[in-house]
């Protein structure tokens, strides 16, 4: 029995600040995971995962991420995907300085 295809989104890091990124429907790289574009078909996602992979002057390690729906946009399904939308782990860099 074939599996289910979980929607998926597709994230990197951007190459020159490190980042995490997510790719937006009209091609655009952005930091916030609800701006992303979900993908909820299979053949579809590895198109445009392929399409990621040739951008490396933009990003480096571009991947498919589950995600779920939310009234928000896409939100992260997996704990690692929670974590890499906070940003770095200390509270001087990144997405994180704000909260200082």
């Amino acid at each position: 029995m074939p599996r289910i295809f979980t929607p998926k989104v597709i994230t990197a890091n951007a190459l020159m600040e490190g980042d995490v990124v997510y790719l937006t429907a009209d091609d655009l790289w952005t930091r916030h995971h609800r701006e992303a574009e979900l993908i909820d078909d299979e053949a579809h996602a590895q198109v445009r995962l392929l399409d990621a992979e040739r951008r490396c002057d933009e990003v480096v390690g571009p991947y498919l991420a589950d995600a779920r729906t939310t009234p928000d946009g896409p939100a992260p399904a997996h704990f690692r995907e929670v974590l890499r939308t906070r940003g770095p782990s200390n509270y001087r860099h990144g997405k994180q300085v704000g909260l200082v």
